[in-house]
């Protein structure tokens, strides 16, 4: 069996009533809700969070600079010589 005829059928199998788009403020209600739903971070959370990031990013700014470093010098030792 070939991959082209795996998938069959439209893209789209809703009926017409399912297809419609939704309005304006039905969309923004629904924005809402949802984010009604959200669960922020503390404050202690968001500091933690942060520092979490600014280590992690600062450790493989450590590692990408290092191996730069070195694959550089071995560059010029290689080209040089």
């Amino acid at each position: 069996m070939s991959d082209s005829s795996a998938v069959r059928g439209s893209r789209d199998d809703r009926p017409d009533d399912e297809r419609k788009r939704t309005s304006i403020p039905t969309f923004y209600r629904q924005v809402v809700a949802e984010l009604r739903k959200v669960v922020y971070p503390t404050q202690e959370q968001l500091v933690t969070y942060f520092f979490v990031v600014m280590v992690f990013v600062i450790v493989m700014m450590a590692i990408v600079s290092a191996l730069d470093l070195g694959f550089g010098k071995l560059a010029f030792a290689i080209f040089a010589g």
